[in-house]
């Protein structure tokens, strides 16, 4: 599942190419993608608007809209991590549009051709024409170009409004503070914890996994065995982590992610990998340096 990097990916996309177009039509038909929307729904409020602004709160992301047929306002805007500066809706006039990429979701920006003008590493930039059979839910500008959502499992969602105000502070941003207050007491493992979208919003289970390795702490440890050095270590093995994914192109470029298989040696001492399930999950740890 695209965790807070892909995430990110995907609202740069639409920073970079959908800012400010005016919506000429919406595709919205696919009534399991929009639900709990009936066909036409969204595009009967969003229709004539412009996108105005794009944020993501960990793996949640939503774009604001203007007043119908106004202008571009820069009252909404995004900071500039993409994580929003208050609750859904603020600064804008219209409605905000929830879009959750799911398992295998993508956003694509064509042009009026139907070229891939941009989509992230995962599409090829150019293309004469995209691959659009899996697509679930589009946006047509005035221009002439488009916004997308590629979902070939169909597990992604839009709709109008997404609650987004119970989700933790967003990985990025968490203060040290807001951190320690996540793992202050309880007696979840710790993996669990770090999964909790209610305590740290976008950390999912490969993230989860490289997180723990880098700071050297077993998945299943509880939380209230976790000294305060210890939590310290895992802020800025959060913080190192999603910052080096971001830069690099997802969750799959960390150090630890492809060793999470059988037969695999830890790349940092070569002991073997161990596995098993941590809070219902596929979990992968070093049997030496997380013992």
């Amino acid at each position: 599942m695209p965790e807070l990097p892909e995430v990110e990916s995907a609202r740069a996309v639409i920073e970079r190419a959908a800012l400010g177009r005016e919506i000429a039509d919406v595709d919205d038909s696919d009534t399991y993608e929009c639900r709990p929307h009936q066909p036409g729904e969204i595009r009967a409020a969003i229709l004539g608007r412009r996108l105005t602004a794009v944020h993501r709160q960990g793996k949640s992301m939503w774009l604001d809209t203007s007043a119908t047929s106004g202008a571009a306002t820069s009252s909404g805007a995004a900071t500039s991590s993409g994580t929003a500066a208050g609750s859904v809706g603020t600064g804008s006039a219209g409605p905000a549009l929830g879009i959750h990429l799911g398992m295998s979701g993508k956003i694509v920006i064509a042009d009026g051709r139907g070229s891939e003008i941009d989509g992230g590493d995962y599409w090829e930039r150019g293309r004469a024409r995209g691959d659009y059979r899996f697509s679930r839910f589009s946006l047509t500008f005035a221009d002439g170009g488009s916004l997308l959502l590629i979902d070939p499992r169909r597990l992604g969602r839009v709709r109008l409004d997404p609650p987004v105000e119970a989700l933790g502070p967003d990985a990025r941003q968490i203060t040290p503070a807001q951190f320690r207050a996540a793992f202050a007491r309880g007696t979840a493992p710790v993996k669990a914890r770090l999964l909790n979208q209610d305590a740290i919003a976008g950390i999912g289970n490969l993230l989860a996994d490289e997180v723990l390795w880098q700071a050297k702490i077993h998945p299943a440890r509880p939380v209230d065995e976790l000294s305060r050095a210890d939590v310290g270590r895992l802020l800025r093995a959060v913080r190192r982590s999603v910052e080096s994914a971001v830069a690099d192109g997802g969750v799959h470029t960390l150090p630890l992610i492809s060793f999470r298989k059988s037969g695999a040696y830890c790349p940092r001492c070569g002991a073997p990998m161990a596995h098993g399930k941590v809070g219902g999950r596929t979990t992968w740890w070093c049997s030496r340096e997380q013992a």
